[in-house]
């Protein structure tokens, strides 16, 4: 009986805990409010968010597979635990060559130094990389698999 208690306490107790969270309000901030971002889209390149420059079809799942066709493609915008993060990919010669950061969470202090300081890490990242296979950010892990994610649907819009 005793245990009967204990569990059904736990239990109510893990659901209070759950239902307590506070869920996101949705508040980003664009890259350009923060001044951060990696190195300016390719001369040429108009895309703006939401779309891709370049054309054919969006095919192609992964990081493997197919070459890139050169433009600005916009990745989806990623929504993480604290805040949408989306990035924009550059890609001249096959290559990916720079990555601008559209969207990142902005609601406390600790978020504006992911921003500023994880987020930079990122993009080095996943330049030296070319392409979205990249460690995430220790102490910015929701923040990396956005920003993973978001850089992956760029490139697989890419894909020739």
């Amino acid at each position: 009986m005793r245990r009967v208690a204990i569990v059904t306490t736990s239990t109510v107790a893990g659901v209070i805990l759950l239902l307590s969270l506070k869920p996101h309000a949705g508040s980003a901030v664009t890259a350009a409010q923060r001044g951060i971002g990696a190195q300016p889209p390719a001369a040429g390149s108009t895309a703006a968010p939401g779309t891709s420059s370049g054309s054919g079809s969006t095919s192609g799942s992964g990081s493997g597979g197919g070459s890139l066709r050169s433009g600005t493609y916009t990745g989806d915008a990623i929504d993480t635990r604290f805040g949408p993060v989306q990035v924009q990919a550059t890609i001249s010669g096959g290559k990916l060559t720079a990555v601008k950061v559209l969207q990142v969470p902005d609601d406390d202090p600790r978020e504006d130094f992911i921003v500023t300081q994880d987020v930079p890490v990122l993009t080095q990242e996943a330049l030296a990389a070319g392409n979205a296979s990249i460690d995430s950010v220790s102490g910015a892990t929701f923040t990396s698999m956005g920003y993973v994610q978001s850089l992956q649907s760029a490139l697989d819009r890419a894909r020739a």
